[in-house]
């Protein structure tokens, strides 16, 4: 199934709009600056596979077997969409240091 360059677009705005945000109150109630770029990989490893957490700690091999099967298979536009969810919890982080750096502070 194929992708419009539409839908692509607004994909990538979303998710990068959605990990910046998302990645941004925690960062401020939290007071951790990258929390929301460590915690993402597992975020969509959870949107990529259907395996359910619990499996990969009853039977890891056969979860992380599928798990490479699933990263193997992505297509460019779903690599793209959530490689913009990662940036924007990157941005989220940068921009929390810049502003406590300028003396803002939250909370």
């Amino acid at each position: 199934m194929q992708m419009s360059i539409v839908v692509l677009i607004i994909s990538i705005l979303l998710f990068f709009v959605l990990f910046f945000g998302i990645g941004f109150i925690l960062n401020m109630l939290l007071r951790m600056s990258w929390i929301m770029a460590f915690i993402y990989p597992i975020v969509a490893v959870l949107i990529i596979d259907k395996v359910r957490v619990s499996e990969y700690i009853t039977n890891s091999q056969a979860a992380f077997s599928e798990l490479g099967e699933k990263l193997t298979s992505l297509a460019t536009a779903d690599i793209l969409i959530l490689l913009s969810g990662l940036a924007g919890a990157v941005a989220a982080g940068i921009t929390i240091k810049m502003l406590r750096k300028n003396g803002y502070q939250m909370f």
